[in-house]
């Protein structure tokens, strides 16, 4: 469908941006039942949802007028979840009503409050802001909303989950009545639903993305990892799919702050983003990213909400999702406005069963394998560099007397070769992963199984239990329970038999850092007999919940 239904103010606008074809949820909002209407209206982010309401808001702002009054009081208002978000609508609606003569203010917490009570005196047609610094300039009586036709809820659920329901219901409260409510999220949960009937009358339910449905054009794949390999794998998926942005998520703040510099280390032209940045690093960081200065973005769930990267094609969950709303979540911010995206799971051995749960209850039909090796990147990396446009633009007359110059005392292959070196020299080292990280087969244990013994150097001194040490050798060795045959402890070390199938891959994957307290190493025989004593059943602290390594 055209834009032929949106108001013809706007219709310069949007053929200028090149908008031709109105997307499912800008469509619906044209249609003739919805003028007038409050909207409940379920669409994923990067469904041009912005442009959609500001398509709704039209009619109330602008009735039949070529251009809109001079500003005073608000006419509508626009609540987002994230100050990025915030900042990214007041942008949109910019553009989109610039023709119309609009004035747009924000009021965004970490802004300068001042400044946004100077905007809002000298008057404006909209405001767009986040509900905390709403409320604020509200109870001050700084923002007068008694003039507001509409008001907009984006990112609905995204507000409820951050708990910002008590400010959504003194935003509302301080609307007139007769003003219409435009919720847009991207599902309708219990809480939206609730707020929707306190708020809204004889609202229209929009629904353009089928529920529970997972985004199609999103491609979701797993690689499974030696534990103590995962980082490592990392670096492997951005070296070998060299997207010009990925967005990387980890469980906690530490992590970022961990992946972030082991990126940097290596190479990659990387930002993170988490709750401890102050609102100036952040906006750095997004706009190292939008110019192309950084190319990853290390983030938390939380710092990553309202985040809106058109050009992201990947995605990378270095943590597990908690749930499989975070999962589809997290995967929605690629794959938008009809690109295609990918989203790739580090998924240690261990945790194999839980990533399974978690693509079964989101509906998502993942591809399991193995994380790229170091050959295969470098296969991609010349692959690329064959490809480059840059091998086949004309050369200039500049380029012909340097091209001279460089032959006059060299062979093309010299040429070659330095030119080889230089597209290496600036792209980060791929990482050398051990055979732990190959396809993961299920190995049946039996009494009967052939076994290997190892040597643990945590013994009855170190209050040795096999309710800790079961635990602790799954977890170093990427094995099962069912894997590990006898144990036997003694005064000074304890040894273990695993399925002689999986040895070579246990002590591969157990972590080999100098200077670790705990040891593990293969033993040639079957030791003695040294039935278990009894003793504590629990580590007595670190020593027995540290790592390990093979010796």
């Amino acid at each position: 469908m055209s834009f032929s239904r949106a108001h013809s103010a706007l219709a310069g606008a949007l053929a200028a941006r090149g908008y031709a074809e109105a997307t499912p949820v800008q469509e619906a909002v044209m249609q003739a039942g919805a003028d007038g209407r409050d909207l409940l209206v379920s669409a994923q982010t990067g469904s041009g949802k912005t442009v959609a309401y500001g398509l709704a808001l039209a009619g109330d702002l602008l009735g039949t007028e070529a251009r809109l009054p001079s500003p005073g009081l608000p006419l509508a208002l626009v609540v987002a979840p994230t100050r990025e978000l915030a900042m990214q609508v007041q942008g949109e609606l910019a553009w989109l009503y610039a023709d119309a003569g609009a004035r747009i203010a924000t009021c965004i917490g970490g802004m300068d409050g001042r400044a946004e009570a100077r905007m809002l005196a000298s008057g404006c047609h909209v405001v767009v802001g986040t509900p905390g610094r709403l409320c604020d300039h509200i109870r001050r009586g700084v923002l007068n909303l008694s003039a507001v036709r509409a008001v907009v809820l984006d990112e609905a659920d995204e507000m409820l989950d951050l708990g910002f329901r008590e400010e959504l219901v003194q935003v509302l409260s301080a609307a007139p009545e007769g003003r219409r409510t435009l919720m847009f999220s991207a599902t309708i949960a219990r809480e939206i639903a609730s707020l929707a009937r306190q708020f809204q009358r004889d609202a229209l339910r929009i629904d353009t993305v089928g529920r529970n449905r997972p985004h199609a054009d999103i491609a979701y794949r797993a690689v499974r990892v030696a534990p103590h390999e995962a980082l490592h794998a990392v670096v492997n998926l951005l070296r070998h799919e060299a997207a010009p942005t990925a967005l990387v998520f980890c469980a906690t703040r530490e992590g970022v702050r961990h992946l972030h510099a082991f990126l940097l280390e290596r190479g990659f032209a990387s930002v993170a983003l988490s709750g401890e940045l102050s609102q100036a690093e952040r906006t750095s960081a997004l706009q190292a990213l939008r110019e192309g200065r950084a190319g990853v973005c290390v983030a938390t769930d939380v710092a990553a909400r309202g985040l809106d990267l058109p050009a992201l094609d990947l995605v990378v969950h270095a943590d597990l999702p908690g749930d499989r709303a975070i999962l589809l979540h997290r995967s929605g911010r690629t794959g938008r406005a009809g690109r295609k995206g990918s989203s790739v799971l580090v998924v240690p051995f261990n945790r194999r069963r839980r990533a399974e749960e978690l693509f079964s209850t989101a509906g998502v039909e993942a591809t399991w394998a193995e994380p790229p090796d170091a050959e295969s990147i470098r296969a991609r990396d010349a692959d690329r560099l064959l490809s480059d446009e840059a091998l086949n633009a004309p050369a200039t007359e500049e380029d012909r007397a340097l091209i001279g110059r460089l032959l006059e005392n060299r062979t093309p292959e010299q040429l070659a070769a330095a030119l080889i070196r230089l597209h290496r020299a600036r792209l980060p080292a791929p990482e050398e992963l051990s055979a732990a990280a190959a396809p993961e087969r299920r190995v049946p244990s039996s009494e009967s199984a052939p076994r290997a013994w190892f040597s643990m150097n945590q013994g009855r001194r170190e209050r040795a239990d096999p309710k800790w040490l079961v635990p602790l050798i799954c977890r170093l060795g990427s094995v099962e329970k069912r894997n590990i045959g006898a144990i036997r402890i003694f005064d000074r070390e304890t040894k273990f038999e695993i399925d002689a199938a999986l040895a070579a891959r246990f002590l591969a994957a157990v972590p080999q850092e100098p200077g670790e307290e705990v040891r593990i190493v293969a033993c040639d025989a079957a030791p003695a007999a040294a039935p278990w004593r009894g003793g504590p059943s629990r580590a007595p602290g670190a020593r027995g919940r540290g790592r390990a390594r093979a010796a």
